[in-house]
């Protein structure tokens, strides 16, 4: 199980001023990413070392996202003034989380401008919508190359602070969590109003530790 990506959903701003200031902060740049057909979002990449990525993400006016519980997710969190939106691990198998969630995995989707595509399967966004301290899973079925996680850079995800439970994220995920996944610090705190992430650590070269 890899901590794959963290989301970021766009505010008032939009997209392109959101994926700017993050990645003046963090020292870096961002890359157009793409849109998703059946979710009726677009997004901006910002690569991350260890195989992460940083998707900031915004809706667009698309049928697909009046039903898709992504494109849903996006729009209500961007009305609420963007900003962190939720997170995702990857596994080389969905099956056995399909069938502990009693719960069929839906095909995902990006264009790059570029025309490539992109594909992969995800399981588990309602429940990141019901609760957001839970990522969703992701299972990339494109060859590795044209993944995001496959952008190289010296940018470091040190630690995401989720306001949640670590009993809850352990049934989620169907392991034992405490401090750490995948190399990756978590900071768990008693919940104050909605659970979810609250704030995310970055290591940058160019700027030393970035919290946002």
């Amino acid at each position: 199980m890899h901590v794959d990506h963290i989301i970021f959903a766009s505010g008032p701003q939009g997209i392109n001023a959101d994926a700017a200031h993050l990645a003046e902060r963090l020292g870096t740049s961002f890359r157009e990413g793409g849109f998703h057909p059946r979710f009726g979002t677009r997004n901006h990449i910002i690569p991350l070392a260890d195989a992460r990525y940083l998707e900031v993400v915004e809706v667009l006016d698309h049928p697909a996202a009046e039903k898709a519980p992504f494109g849903q997710a996006v729009r209500a969190r961007s009305e609420m003034g963007g900003g962190w939106l939720g997170w995702a691990v990857s596994v080389d198998d969905i099956t056995p989380f399909e069938t502990r969630l009693e719960r069929p995995a839906a095909p995902g989707s990006r264009q790059f401008p570029d025309g490539r595509h992109l594909e992969w399967c995800q399981l588990g966004m309602k429940g990141l919508m019901a609760d957001p301290q839970l990522p969703f899973f992701l299972q990339w079925i494109s060859e590795a190359l044209l993944r995001p996680t496959a952008l190289v850079s010296d940018l470091r995800l040190a630690q995401i602070q989720i306001s949640g439970s670590a009993e809850r994220l352990s049934e989620w995920l169907g392991v034992p969590v405490a401090d750490r996944l995948d190399g990756v610090q978590l900071q768990l705190i008693a919940p104050n109003g909605h659970p979810g992430i609250t704030q995310v650590t970055f290591e940058s070269p160019e700027k030393g530790t970035v919290v946002i």
